[in-house]
């Protein structure tokens, strides 16, 4: 994702916090709640300028609660550690499930820039042409077309939430000028403003926006933080490979040892110093078949 930088962005060492006013929870009409909600992401926007936020590692892990809220929507008990697992630990005949599939999805579709063929690559089984159509449905200043998209997807297949939601979340990058797909909406939706529609949807999708941007920034301020840990402890990591295993930490949510570029035994370690470090967690509480992450 690639915006201009504002030359007094490198004079602020914190992420800037959202104003107190977009969160204050004042009368929500539909126009109140609509502006909040584009101030939100005027403020997201800025966040999303600043070369201190790891911006692949930020999405990949809205993708994880993007999954998270999608699954839990399906009734199905599988949370953050589970789709990790039933992701980074797939061997090579395996198939991933039903929660692993929502992941992947989610995890497809913010890997690339946004266009159809990225889209088709995250949803496989959605034909081309319907994708297309459905990219295409929304018009308008953001949050408007996609919630236009959201309707559009679940009036033509009521159980394609998943697919709703990415779309949605396509057309609202779309339409704000980003590259990529930040997953937003899923996690601010609950299951039953899915079924909304007209401007009852529009307002959901509108108070959506407005949360999960409070969450995403948080989330990109403690990226921020810890990413730039993880970069001033690089230097005394001696490893052969060990660059490269940074760079892969600062833009993955988890990954096992054996995904790093390093002979097992030394892969281990050098996740087992990064932890002494606190350059990163391990994220299982497992002694076995460890993730980690920053």
């Amino acid at each position: 994702m690639t915006f201009a930088r504002p030359d007094h962005m490198s004079d602020l060492d914190t992420i800037p916090r959202m104003p107190a006013w977009v969160t204050s929870g004042r009368v929500e009409t539909l126009e109140t709640v609509a502006f909040l909600s584009g101030a939100a992401l005027s403020h997201l926007h800025v966040v999303l300028s600043r070369e201190d936020v790891p911006q692949t590692l930020l999405r990949d892990r809205l993708a994880l609660r993007a999954a998270e809220a999608c699954i839990a929507f399906s009734g199905r008990p599988e949370r953050a550690g589970e789709l990790r697992d039933a992701v980074h630990l797939l061997r090579p005949d395996d198939l991933p499930g039903p929660a692993g599939e929502t992941y992947l999805a989610w995890q497809r579709a913010v890997e690339k820039p946004v266009s159809v063929k990225a889209l088709g690559r995250a949803l496989p089984n959605v034909e081309p042409g319907q994708i297309a159509t459905w990219f295409d449905t929304g018009q308008g200043v953001p949050v408007g077309p996609a919630a236009m998209v959201l309707e559009a997807v679940l009036r033509e297949a009521p159980r394609a939430e998943v697919p709703a939601l990415i779309f949605a979340d396509a057309a609202l990058a779309q339409t704000f000028g980003w590259d990529h797909v930040v997953p937003l909406l899923a996690a601010g939706l609950k299951r039953a403003e899915l079924r909304k529609q007209g401007d009852d949807l529009r307002l959901a999708c509108y108070r959506a926006v407005v949360s999960s941007v409070v969450e995403a920034v948080r989330l990109a301020a403690d990226l921020a933080r810890r990413a730039a840990h993880l970069k001033a402890v690089a230097p005394k990591l001696r490893a052969k490979g060990a660059g490269e295993a940074v760079e892969m930490f600062l833009t993955r949510d988890a990954m096992a040892p054996s995904a790093l570029p390093l002979p097992d035994r030394a892969a281990r370690r050098l996740c087992d110093r990064l932890v002494d470090l606190g350059a990163v967690r391990e994220l299982t509480g497992r002694d076995t078949f460890r993730l980690y992450g920053v």
